[in-house]
This record gives C-alpha cells, structure tokens and sequence, in this order.
C-alpha cells in the first residue's frame, strides 16, 4: 500500500484495486490532555480509541445504508483498526459540516449572549473551511459558491444530507437515553458516479453526547454502549 496522506487521527493509503484504506489512530482531538471535537489538533493519545472509533464508525455507517444516505463505506477490520472506502474527490481543500441540535461548542463562544448552554437548536446546520492556520474559519452558502469550492446547489444537497444523517445518530442514541448535542460530518464527491457521499467517520470523536445526568460521555464510553 502506498500512503498517500497523513491525518491527526487517521492515515490514508491507496490500494492496488483503487480503493482507499483509513488506518484508525489512537489520536484524539483536544487541548491540554482534554478531549475536545471542536480542536483542530492532536490534544491526546488513548490507547484503544482507533478501534473503539472505527466501530463506532461501522455502526452508523451500516445504518446509513439502511436510511438510504450514500456514504464512501465498503468494509471495515477492527482489529485493523483499518476501513475500505470508495475513493473521492473533496470540496476545495476539505469542508467540515456541523450540525447543531443543542447549543454548546464555538456556538456558545461566538452567540453567548443570546442563547444558553443545551438551549435548543433546530438542527442548524454551520460548515467550516479545513485550515488549520486559520483555525477552521465557518464560511456562508454564498461565500462558498464565490470562491468556486461549492455550489448552491450542491451546498444544498449536502445541508439536507447532513441533517438527515445527523438525525440517524441522534435517533440510534436516544436508543440508550443520551442525547445528542452536535456532529461534525464531511462529505465528498464519488470519483467514479460524481455522487455526493458522506465520508471520512462517524464516531464519538466527531459529536458532542450527554447522558440522562447531563453529563459528557467520553468517546471510548459510547463506543461501548453500541458494541
């Protein structure tokens, strides 16, 4: 296999079929030892949360496939920790898509002032630019549409799809009495159909989880409730 790119929390490599294999590291997002979804760096090695992320991962990706919401899911080894994908095409340099059911994260930081911490949302939807340097900058439908990384149309497509998956998180997790407060998703394009895919993971790294005593669930947590 050749690598070909090399993540915070997962390396990509290329196989000779075509396909892509996402090797699962034990890097987490966070800052100071904590762990955080809304960093944009490495903030803390936990042995076992590649594998404990990938299952998570599978999970959801499969019930995707039964909603119908096309994803770049093939296949998956736990003990890998590694998963076969459909290779894509990314939109500019990589977009992140939030979607947002209770207020907590930078929508506190930046809208304080007129909203509470776990105040409702109506899964509203917010995406940002992949930039590290530039600390992931959240970007307008218009803004994205200008600078010719993403059209309206397809900014729509993509807005509905996110909702819709996210809304297959929450359901799967009020399963087992935990709320969903937020979900980081990213999206891209089939190389082959041109179709839009959900991508990338969908794992406790990427979401914000409260349960029934209001309190944070660790990642490694909630991938055991679902094993």
């Amino acid at each position: 296999m050749e690598k070909i790119y090399q993540g915070k929390t997962k390396d990509v490599y290329q196989l000779e079929s075509g396909d892509v294999r996402l090797l699962f590291k034990d890097s987490m997002t966070g800052k100071d030892g904590v762990f955080d979804p809304g960093e944009n760096a490495v903030g803390l090695e936990v042995a076992g949360s590649g594998q404990a992320n990938l299952q998570l991962t599978q999970y959801f990706f499969e019930k995707m496939q039964v909603a119908g919401i096309a994803t770049h899911y093939l296949e998956a080894d736990l003990q890998g920790p590694t998963m076969d994908v459909r290779p894509v095409s990314i939109f500019g340099k990589g977009l992140e898509v939030i979607c947002r059911f209770k207020a907590a994260g930078s929508f506190i930081k930046r809208y304080g002032d007129y909203i509470e911490f776990g105040q409702d949302l109506p899964a509203y939807v917010e995406i940002s630019l992949k930039d590290d340097q530039r600390q992931d900058p959240f970007i307008s439908a218009e803004a994205l549409d200008i600078l010719g990384i993403l059209s309206k149309e397809d900014y729509q497509e993509i807005r509905d799809l996110t909702i819709a998956a996210a809304k297959v998180v929450r359901d799967e997790l009020a399963k087992h009495d935990l709320t969903l407060f937020d979900i980081k998703f990213e999206f891209g394009r089939d190389k082959e159909t041109g179709q839009i895919l959900l991508i990338d993971e969908i794992s406790g790294g990427n979401m914000r989880v409260f349960d029934a005593n209001h309190q944070a669930v660790d990642p490694l947590d909630l991938a055991k409730v679902f094993a």
